[in-house]
């Protein structure tokens, strides 16, 4: 029996890609179709390479040309991806913005931004990281870049930042512009200004995703960034605790608003809990139990997991090497996981704007 490309469509069609919920050949994710035989190969194009059902989807494949086709078929498969992006983006130098934000400080939002860029560039992304936190940016210290200063370069003419590049990502931060030692007294206009250049003065390049590191609470740089830039959707950083909480309730809040109208991916919660190094199997819940979990479901927005309280992440910023950097730390392989479900909620924001968009 000779095998046909319709029968390989045919029997992709019975594959459903699992968060958009329609098969792989109605979302036209299947390319470059070959047959030799018995040998079948073809490409998978994800929305994005950080896929977290990468291995799923993969295997599902060849099972259904297995079972479809012929049993005897040799298949070859190419997973690669094209990260995708919103209809309206009107930056197109850059797929994706997410906004990093939390209701208040001390939760460790410039830390989960920080190991959430570089975990997306691990997976094959270009990406960039933006340390809005005008009053109190941490990027320079993370990256270990303290008194570093960008180059301008000129573009089309133009005289652009050319952002600093380190990890596999490329940051900008108002900390590379200001004097460490000093306060930042800026009226808010001065604020805003500032902020806007660092997206729209500086040379990003081809970006998958951008990752902004916003100021805690809800003021100036959020309403000017989200209004200023096509965000594909926020992320709020909390803990466990109820004070915590309760600013994280208004934080989202803030990005459901009619004027704002940000997807809100998914809640994270930091310093979970603590576990010794010498109790390796035992969880002390400091400051609560599950209220990031809790909050998620009553808001009716995704969960995305619990970072534990480790000394070691902190102490890995202070020393200018993000946590992920660590491969022999399970906590980098805990950061890569959050990565890929970050990444997993952009892509089923798009393609359910996408959706709309034709209805």
């Amino acid at each position: 029996m000779t095998i046909t490309k319709e029968q390989i469509l045919a029997a992709l069609s019975n594959v459903e890609e699992p968060d958009l919920k329609k098969d792989l050949v109605t979302l036209n994710m299947i390319e470059d179709i070959k047959i030799d035989g018995l040998n079948v190969s073809f490409s998978v194009i994800l929305t994005t390479p950080a896929c977290p059902l990468k291995a799923m989807i993969e295997n599902a494949c060849r099972n259904a040309i297995l079972y479809f086709v012929d049993k005897e078929a040799v298949v070859s498969i190419n997973m690669t991806s094209k990260v995708t992006t919103q209809t309206n983006n009107s930056m197109p130098g850059i797929k994706n913005i997410i906004a990093v934000s939390s209701g208040k400080g001390g939760v460790g939002k410039s830390t989960v931004a920080a190991n959430l860029a570089v975990g997306l560039a691990k997976t094959g992304a270009k990406v960039g990281l933006i340390d809005a936190d005008i009053y109190g940016p941490s990027v320079p210290m993370m990256f270990g870049l303290e008194g570093a200063r960008p180059h301008s370069t000129q573009v089309d003419g133009k005289t652009r930042i050319e952002p600093m590049e380190k990890y596999g990502i490329k940051l900008l931060s108002i900390g590379f512009f200001t004097d460490p030692n000093q306060p930042v007294p800026w009226r808010g206009p001065m604020v805003s200004t500032a902020v806007k250049q660092l997206f729209t003065d500086a040379d990003w390049g081809e970006l998958d995703y951008m990752v902004v590191d916003l100021p805690p609470g809800t003021g100036d740089i959020h309403i000017t960034i989200t209004q200023s830039f096509p965000i594909a959707g926020a992320l709020i950083v909390t803990t466990p605790q109820n004070v915590a909480l309760a600013d994280t309730r208004k934080g989202v809040g803030m990005f459901m608003m009619k004027a704002i109208n940000v997807p809100v991916l998914g809640i994270i919660e930091n310093m979970s809990y603590f576990t010794p190094a010498e109790l390796p199997d035992n969880k002390y819940y400091i400051f609560g139990e599950g209220g990031g979990k809790k909050l998620a479901a009553e808001l009716d927005v995704p969960f995305l997991g619990q970072i534990p309280l480790v000394k070691s992440i902190s102490d890995s910023g202070d020393a200018g090497a993000p946590m992920i950097m660590d491969d022999n730390n399970p906590m980098a392989h805990a950061f890569i996981d959050l990565a890929k479900r970050v990444a997993q909620q952009v892509a089923i924001v798009n393609a359910n704007a996408a959706q709309a968009a034709l209805v």
